[in-house]
């Protein structure tokens, strides 16, 4: 029986007794105590808890899922999975025990002809939570098991919950007895291999606090209604199903462990080391796919550092077994091709899927080979210390500089039989975040102490935002802080922070910078407002310099907006909205928000996508944008129910926060977004919009950049001043321009690359001179000298090797050349067989030369190179490794 047959006759089962069938939720859902749905109760858990009214008592899914804790395992044993599928039946208040035995019992042991599993029931064990003595009576009264295959176990095994706080219970499991070639006899309690847990039924009762372990966390009391919980892990069922070995030979891995076959030209089951490999493959592709389906993309955090870490470790695994070219794509396909049957979706989006992992791996490849360099130089270097721990900097500068997730470094280091210095890796990843926190905090808000803005926020409430409909208005001044320091005053020329309990002022957030203008007091004192953020939810800080007088607090106030520079930017966050909404009618839904910039006059906008945007794309997208200008639609913003806003489409920011009330701007029919800020009335009022340009700035992130109304015209004059002069300058009609320059780079590139070569031959004519001073120690040729014109290093790699050649015929042979490149000494070494073979080797020597000129080296035993910093060191430099060759 093929997986998604299975999974089809579950469905059929319960659906025929009453239950509505949930299609499956996306893998991330909106939960802060969860990275991924890891269960298939997790999208019901608002019903178990009673927070939510179920739209039937019995429901019945089969739920996508993803943990993360085994990755580590993948491979290692055929157990572990990242993603897998969990068949489920639920009931809310409705049945409980009696029934969800009766009809797991119905269903794994009625035959296939009659819809059932038709697994035997001789072979079925059970286990049940120790003090459940009604679960052990009922699965003898139902299923007429004996005792002997009833089996007791503590709340480490048959008690569950998600591992975090919310609904739990007691449990049974069932499990099938595979025969005694795959373990001792003794039932689960014994073996949990060749007893394989297939369905575990939570009889969901109680809601558990916080606590770790499985046991150790506090029972808070009864849930409103007892309910059931069941899941049926469809890999696991597969593996019974399909009689193979483990998951791994069903036909949801399989076949992907056939392409990597193909490609590598090597058999699964020819070594533990290799088929480690094959699985982690398996597994990884198809939980790659299936992230990437539902929404995520790579990155350095949370779930795209997941996404990130799998995808990299199938692009090494394929490398550790032979093959250098990129794999991820055709592994794609193979999944798409296996797991359609059952989410029809992959096909419909396979081409989003496929870039995106083509994007990430040629994003790792291509510095995979510098990084892994990195990597065996400090190998070597902690071996020859005597050290079993790789630096924690390593690590950090592995992960900086050439995106290699710590796990990999982990798992790459034991391999080697080193450790990690995780430590000074954390620390140095936090050092780098707090920096980062710590300039941005002090360009916001300087260095005020939070307490004092949630004192004022306990004390006198939130600050009322007036700026939707008023420019202006009358205010009191409820918090005064000066230098960051709570004050009762503050006089001319102080920095200072105000709180008001009532602002026109629009504060920081949405992509929206803040407000600029003047708060005036009654007595003439005056604040200019230079930003306004909210350090505190709904406390409006405006941050300033007392211009004129004396400001205290209490005081009356009345508070007036650049207005001028409101319009601008309101112009931008318009822009934005509609500029978003382009990209996706051009590119698909997939061109999500990922963050935005609306200033006076220009803004950018940041949006999802594996590649880049065509240029012809681009201006497609700025057309759109200018001829919903011209349409003059109005636009217009409307408080609603977040329920509401989604029965009408609007888009939500993927990530954002939003409360049950929200904020929806329209623009005419064009665009419908959640959204806080400020905006034009009508998209007349813009003016004109002109796209510079998109760039990437980060794996699968683009950024588009604009100017808006007077700023892009200002633009566009410019650009034309610039297309005149050029003309001029080249003799050429504007649309000639670019066939002219091309001409003039060109000639040019012709003209670098003939001093190129000049420079070379000029740098190998010194070979046959230099191929006549080797002398001669302890029976070794060898060549030391330094050049003295200004050479690249591919140039000296040259020399050398020419001058290798012409002495190797007189035995052993080492040479050695120095030079001066850009201040900075560089030192080239190789070695010829009869050398080499007398322990004479390129890597050591230019790491001794290197070494003497104040730097670093390292290369392969035939050819190495390095540099350093004092290239007055370099005479020093040829006497160590000359000290070193007479060594030998």
């Amino acid at each position: 029986m093929q997986t998604h047959e299975l999974s089809q006759r579950f469905q059929n089962y319960f659906t025929a007794r009453g239950h509505v069938f949930v299609p499956s939720a996306p893998l991330i859902l909106d939960d802060p105590n969860l990275l991924f749905v890891n269960a298939g109760m997790v999208p019901f858990k608002p019903y178990f808890l009673g927070e939510v009214t179920p739209l039937s008592s019995r429901v019945t899914s089969v739920q996508k899922c993803v943990r993360t804790g085994d990755i580590d395992e993948v491979g290692k044993a055929t157990r572990y999975n990242t993603f897998f599928q969990m068949a489920g039946n639920f009931s809310f208040g409705d049945y409980f025990r009696e029934e969800a035995i009766t009809w797991a019992w119905d269903l794994v042991t009625t035959s296939q002809s009659d819809g059932g599993l038709g697994l035997d029931p001789n072979r079925i064990w059970v286990t049940v939570y120790e003090e459940d003595d009604e679960a052990v009576r009922l699965w003898q009264k139902i299923a007429g098991l004996p005792l002997e295959r009833i089996q007791r176990l503590g709340m480490e095994h048959n008690f569950w919950s998600m591992g975090v706080p919310g609904p739990c219970g007691p449990c049974s499991e069932i499990f099938y007895d595979r025969g005694p070639a795959f373990g001792p006899d003794g039932g689960p309690a014994v073996d949990t291999e060749r007893f394989l847990e297939i369905w575990n039924l939570v009889f969901m009762e109680s809601e558990r606090g916080a606590g770790t372990g499985k046991g150790a966390f506090p029972i808070l009391g009864s849930l409103p209604a007892r309910n059931i919980d069941t899941g049926m892990g469809l890999e696991r069922t597969s593996v019974v199903l399909q009689d193979v070995p483990n998951v791994y030979e069903t036909d949801l891995l399989r076949p992907v462990i056939t392409k990597a076959e193909e490609l590598i030209g090597r058999k699964y089951g020819s070594s533990h080391e290799a088929d480690v490999l094959f699985r982690i493959i398996a597994d990884h592709a198809r939980s790659g796919v299936m992230l990437i389906a539902d929404g995520v993309t790579p990155g350095n955090e949370a779930r795209g550092y997941v996404l990130r870490r799998l995808l990299r470790r199938i692009v090494r695994s394929t490398r550790l077994l032979g093959v250098k070219e990129p794999v991820l794509g055709e592994f794609a396909t193979v999944v798409r091709d296996m797991m359609t049957p059952s989410y029809p979706e992959l096909a419909k989006g396979f081409q989003r899927i496929s870039t995106i992992m083509q994007a990430e791996e040629n994003t790792f490849l291509s510095t995979l080979t510098s990084g892994m360099k990195i990597f065996d130089m400090a190998v070597e270097e902690s071996k020859s210390a005597g050290n079993s721990k790789l630096p924690g900097g390593k690590a950090f500068q592995l992960h900086d500089t050439y995106g290699f997730p710590i796990d990999l470094t982990l798992e790459m280091a034991a391999e080697q039989g080193l450790s990690v210095d995780e430590e000074g890796f954390r620390r140095l990843m936090k050092e780098q975040r707090d920096r980062a926190k710590a300039d941005a905090k002090a360009k916001k808000m300087g260095h005020a102490d939070l307490s004092a803005y949630r004192q004022v926020a306990d004390s006198a409430g939130r600050t009322t935002f007036t700026g939707y409909t008023a420019n202006e208005g009358e205010a009191t001044i409820l918090g005064l802080l000066v230098d960051g320091v709570p004050s009762p005053a503050a006089h001319e020329g102080d920095e200072v922070e105000v709180i008001l309990d009532r602002t026109p002022f629009y504060a920081e957030g949405g992509g929206q910078l803040a407000d600029t203008g003047r708060i005036r007091l009654e007595t003439g004192a005056i604040i200019e407002v230079r930003d306004v953020q909210q350090p505190v939810p709904g406390v409006s800080v405006h941050e300033g310099i007392v211009k004129v007088g004396e400001v205290t607090l209490g005081a009356n106030a009345f508070a007036q907006i650049d207005l001028v520079r409101r319009r601008a930017i309101a112009r931008a966050h318009s822009a934005t909205h509609l500029t978003h909404q382009a990209l996706r009618d051009a590119l698909g839904p997939t061109a999500a928000q990922a963050g935005s910039e609306n200033a006076p006059g220009r803004f950018r906008f940041d949006f999802g996508s594996p590649t880049a945007v065509p240029g012809t794309v681009l201006l497609d997208v700025e057309q759109k944008i200018n001829e919903v200008l011209a349409r003059e639609l109005d636009v217009r913003a409307e408080v609603m129910s977040m329920d509401e806003a989604r029965k009408q489409g609007a888009i939500a920011e993927f990530g954002e926060k939003y409360g049950s009330e929200v904020r929806v701007v329209t623009i005419g029919d064009f665009s419908k977004e959640l959204c806080g800020g400020t905006h034009v009335g009508n998209t007349a009022q813009l003016g004109l919009v002109k796209l510079l340009g998109e760039s990437s700035i980060g794996s699968g992130v683009r950024r588009v950049e604009a100017l808006v109304g007077v700023d892009a015209y200002n633009f566009l004059a410019r650009e034309h001043t610039v297309v005149s002069q050029l003309s001029e300058i080249v003799n050429a009609r504007p649309e000639e321009l670019p066939e002219r320059i091309s001409g003039v780079l060109l000639k040019l590139k012709e003209a670098e690359r003939e001093i190129d070569r000049f420079r070379a031959q000029k740098v190998l004519e010194a070979a046959a001179g230099l191929a006549e001073e080797a002398k001669d120690i302890n029976g070794v040729a060898v060549v030391l000298a330094r050049v003295s014109d200004d050479p690249s290093a591919d140039d000296l790699r040259k020399l050398v090797l020419d001058v290798r050649s012409r002495i190797t015929g007189r035995g052993p042979a080492v040479v050695a050349v120095f030079a001066v490149s850009n201040n900075r000494p560089l030192v080239v070494v190789a070695t010829n067989e009869a050398a080499r073979e007398r322990g004479v080797k390129a890597g050591e020597l230019v790491r001794t030369a290197a070494k003497a000129l104040g730097g670093g080296g390292g290369g392969k035993d035939d050819v190495a190179q390095g540099g350093g910093s004092n290239p007055l060191a370099i005479n020093e430099a040829i006497a160590q490794v000359e000290r070193a060759v007479a060594q030998r």
